[in-house]
């Protein structure tokens, strides 16, 4: 089985100048991210999508492909996830290169376990055949059916009913369903899907996470409460 571990790092951040490639405890960012899928059990196919040849060589340093640059035009802040792994698969098939399923791993997220990624890819192994995708996700206290949008100065919930349930946003939370919300911490998607246009299809399995085991980097003091995690795994391990 072809497995593609695809590791996404687009040059212009604009929150956080050159973000994926920032030093944090003495490495670049996106370094985390390929030093886990190296110490993945399974057997990947690790390469770093970027817009940047510079980008692409400290990837390379780090042990990463980087065969193909990816179009400034599909680099942007808008720019989606489908655009780079389309355009990722693109261009391996013309190396005759298909893999059987595709792992994405974010650089923000440099606290990621491998045990956690064992685990993620061992079970859509397993429930590949009956799921499109996988999506890291965690339980959202903030319900999305007591939510609404404003449209011509009025306001206009997001649902009027749910199971049964009229005027949902009047209701306590805790008589709402449950809801998760996807934490960006490992996606893997099969990757006959994308040839349809989508990189999540008609069927996720849901991995639950608590809202304890991850540390995403989206802000310049994201590096100091990542650095000082870091620190204190660094000092279990000894």
């Amino acid at each position: 089985m072809k497995i593609l571990c695809l590791i996404p790092a687009r040059s212009g951040s604009k929150g956080i100048q050159h973000k994926n490639i920032k030093f944090l405890s003495g490495k670049p960012l996106m370094a985390y991210s390929i030093e886990q899928a190296q110490q993945c059990k399974y057997n990947m196919r690790i390469i770093v999508s970027t817009d940047s040849e510079d980008y692409a060589k400290i990837a390379r340093h780090y042990g990463a492909e980087t065969p193909f640059l990816r179009p400034s035009k599909i680099s942007q802040d808008l720019s989606t996830d489908y655009e780079f792994i389309e355009h990722a698969l693109g261009e391996l098939k013309n190396e005759n290169y298909i893999p059987d399923f595709i792992v994405q791993l974010r650089p923000t997220y440099p606290t990621r376990t491998v045990e956690i990624l064992n685990d993620t890819i061992r079970i859509f192994k397993e429930k590949r055949d009956s799921y499109d995708s996988l999506r890291t996700v965690i339980p959202f206290d903030k319900s999305p059916f007591k939510m609404y949008r404003i449209e011509n100065n009025t306001l206009e919930p997001l649902f009027r009913e749910v199971n049964g349930i009229k005027e949902p946003y009047n209701q306590c939370r805790q008589n709402l369903p449950n809801t998760y919300l996807h934490n960006g911490y490992i996606d893997i998607l099969n990757t006959n899907i994308v040839k349809n246009g989508y990189i999540s299809g008609e069927k996720i399995y849901p991995y639950l996470m608590t809202g304890d085991e991850y540390h995403d980097i989206d802000y310049e003091n994201d590096f100091k409460k990542v650095e000082d995690i870091l620190n204190i795994y660094a000092k279990k391990k000894c």
